[in-house]
């Protein structure tokens, strides 16, 4: 995908995001983020948007901490969440595209990193916003859903911080069921997870179904649509895939 059409999306999802959270109420639960309320989901993606700008804008090429979470609630706070998104969008549109600043997953570009990443960031939260309102979710384009799925399973947790492990080598596949050649194998150890973009071999256990539904259900926003062979790897991942801010 293009970093234009990434920056089309976070602009969309993050719109979509403040109406629903408008909508259901600072104080209400968000069930995908069991211990949250609206305003705690408010807070954390607003200080994310804006720790993301600043590396953009300023052109940081080194790690820096987010500031402090805004203590803000109710209206002030959806309004702070707002600008903060908007900013975000627009430096994103204006930024160079050879732009040098760091960033923490690899990418063809710094820019193309921030567009990507922010754009996934706020439709997993725009969809714990909607989570809390109730009623039908909004939609998420395969291209997009296969995308962010292949960022989940090949980068984030190609790191060695990722929990998602096991004591024997086992094999884990992830199929999207709308989109050709969208299918992972995840190679499964005591160490980091090893993902190549194929489907090779024997597999221990499959996750699949729609991109739409399988690209939430990863994030752990929903059950998986199919479980097929050893059911206890995807407990695995239930359990040891959450991807946390610290």
């Amino acid at each position: 995908m293009k970093t234009a059409a990434y920056v089309e999306i976070l602009d969309r999802e993050g719109a979509l995001l403040a109406a629903a959270a408008e909508a259901a109420g600072s104080d209400a639960e968000v069930p995908t983020c069991p211990g949250w309320r609206v305003r705690d989901l408010l807070r954390h993606t607003g200080m994310v948007h804006r720790w993301a700008t600043a590396f953009v804008a300023e052109e940081l090429t080194g790690p820096r901490p987010a500031d402090a979470l805004t203590d803000l609630d109710g209206a002030p706070l959806l309004a702070w969440f707002r600008e903060g998104h908007g900013r975000l969008v627009e430096t994103l549109a204006g930024a160079a595209p050879d732009v040098r600043c760091w960033h923490f997953l690899p990418a063809p570009s710094p820019l193309a990193f921030w567009a990507r990443r922010q754009a996934h960031e706020t439709t997993v939260h725009r969809i714990d916003a909607e989570s809390a309102r109730g009623g039908e979710p909004s939609g998420v384009g395969v291209d997009f859903a296969v995308d962010g799925i292949d960022e989940l399973l090949c980068a984030f947790h190609a790191r060695e911080k990722s929990a998602v492990r096991t004591e024997d080598p086992r094999t884990l596949r992830v199929r999207v069921t709308d989109a050709p050649d969208a299918v992972w194998t995840v190679r499964l150890s005591a160490r980091p997870p090893v993902t190549v973009r194929e489907d090779t071999g024997g597999a221990d256990c499959e996750l699949s179904g729609p991109a739409a539904l399988l690209y939430p259900a990863l994030w752990n926003r929903r059950p998986f649509p199919q479980v097929t062979g050893d059911g206890s790897l995807a407990a695995v991942w239930r359990e040891r895939s959450g991807v946390t801010w610290r």
